[in-house]
C-alpha cells in the first residue's frame, strides 16, 4: 500500500470511529491533506476494497473499515494519545488501596469508566495457597462434610458422597494422616505427595483422600471469581452491537460463564505488553463484532493476571490503549508493594 491509500485509509478509520457513519469520497478529499481529487479519492477507495481493507454497506455509497482494515490501521497507522493528566491523577488515586482484592476491583472499575465499554481482569490463581487444617464430619453413612481451613485463614465447607461408609476412627485416622503430612503445603504439593504416599494405606482411605483433595480444590476455586467484570452493560448502548441481539446474548454468555473469557485472557498472560484482538482474531465467535485490548500485569516482578477492555471493534483505539496499558503499570505497582 502506497503512502497516498495508507492516508486515506487512516482518515477513513477515523472519521469511522468518530461517528459510526459510512465515509464518503467528498469527505476524504476535504480531511485527508491530500490534494486529490474526489474521482482520484474513488478510485484509491476502489483500490482498499479490492484489498479488503474497507467496505461498501449496501445502504450507502461511503465505505466502513473491514476487519483486515482495522488490523492494518492499529498495527501501522495509529497514533497514539496521550492521557490527559486529570485521568493519570484519577487512576493513580483509585489504584493506591492496601487490600489486592480491592485494588483488582477498582481497576476493572476504572477501564470501564474511562471507556465506556467493559472492563475485565484475570485475579491471579490461588497457586500458592497452602492446607493448614482439615477435618471430617460425618452427616449419612455416605455423605461427609469436609472442612478445610487454608493458610491465609480461608474456612470453606464441602459435602462429599463415599462408596462405603467410614467410621468415626477411619475419619479421624484421614484427618490426622492429612494434618501430618500435609499442613503447609501448597496444593501443587500435597497432589505430587498423595500419589506415592497413599499406596502404604487401605485402597478404601485412598479414595476417601483423593475425595477430599477434589473437594478442598474445587471449593476453592468456586469461593471466587476468576474474572473481575465491570460496565458491561455499557455494550447495550453501542449500536453496532446492540442492534444483533442474538450475538449480543452470546457475548453475555461468555460474561456469564467466563471460562471463555478466562482462557483469553490466560493466552494473552503469556505474551508481553498490549494485545489486540479484533473481530474473530479472539477465536471466540460472540466476539466477533467486538475488539479485546488486554495487558498483562505483575506483582514482584511475576506476571500474575491480564487485564483490558471489551468493546466493538469501531473504538478509539489511540485512548483505549494507554487506558489499558497505564491501569496495567499502576495495578503491577500497587500490588507489588503488597
Amino acid at each position: 500500500m502506497d503512502k497516498r491509500a495508507q492516508i486515506l485509509l487512516k482518515t477513513l478509520v477515523e472519521h469511522y470511529i468518530s461517528d459510526g457513519q459510512p465515509v464518503g469520497s467528498r469527505t476524504l478529499s476535504k480531511c485527508s491533506g491530500l490534494d486529490l481529487s474526489p474521482a482520484t479519492v474513488r478510485n484509491v477507495m476502489s483500490d482498499l476494497e479490492e484489498m479488503g481493507f474497507i467496505a461498501s454497506p449496501h445502504t450507502s455509497a461511503g465505505r466502513i473499515p473491514t476487519h483486515r482494515g482495522y488490523r492494518f490501521f492499529v498495527d501501522t497507522l495509529l497514533t497514539i494519545k496521550p492521557l490527559q493528566s486529570q485521568e493519570i491523577q484519577r487512576l493513580e488515586s483509585e489504584l493506591s488501596s492496601p487490600d489486592p482484592q480491592e485494588l483488582i476491583s477498582s481497576a476493572a472499575g476504572l477501564l470501564s469508566s474511562l471507556t465506556q465499554f467493559a472492563g475485565v481482569v484475570m485475579i491471579p490463581r490461588r497457586k500458592s495457597i497452602a492446607f493448614k487444617h482439615l477435618e471430617f464430619l460425618p452427616l449419612s453413612d455416605t455423605r461427609l462434610l469436609v472442612i478445610i481451613v487454608t493458610s491465609d485463614g480461608n474456612v470453606q465447607n464441602r459435602i462429599i458422597v463415599t462408596d462405603k461408609a467410614y467410621s468415626a476412627a477411619e475419619l479421624t485416622q484421614a484427618s490426622n494422616f492429612f494434618n501430618a503430612n500435609y499442613s503447609g503445603s501448597t496444593f501443587e504439593d500435597v497432589q505430587k505427595k498423595l500419589h506415592e504416599e497413599l499406596k502404604q494405606m487401605q485402597s478404601d482411605m485412598n479414595r476417601l483422600m483423593a475425595a477430599a483433595l477434589d473437594a478442598s480444590s474445587k471449593a476453592l476455586d468456586e469461593d471466587r471469581d476468576n474474572v473481575v467484570i465491570s460496565g458491561e452493560r455499557n455494550l447495550l448502548q453501542v449500536d453496532e452491537l446492540s442492534t444483533n441481539v442474538t450475538s449480543l446474548r452470546k457475548l453475555f454468555e461468555i460474561f456469564e460463564r467466563r471460562t471463555s473469557l478466562m482462557q483469553l485472557l490466560d493466552n494473552s498472560q503469556r505474551a508481553e505488553g498490549i494485545q489486540i484482538f479484533i473481530g474473530g482474531e479472539s477465536g471466540y465467535l460472540p466476539l466477533d463484532e467486538c475488539s479485546m485490548v488486554t495487558a498483562p500485569y505483575e506483582a514482584n516482578g511475576q506476571i500474575v493476571g491480564t487485564l483490558g477492555v471489551i468493546g466493538p471493534t469501531r473504538m478509539a483505539y489511540e485512548r483505549v490503549i494507554p487506558i489499558v496499558d497505564i491501569t496495567a503499570k499502576l495495578l503491577s505497582s500497587g500490588l507489588s508493594m503488597k
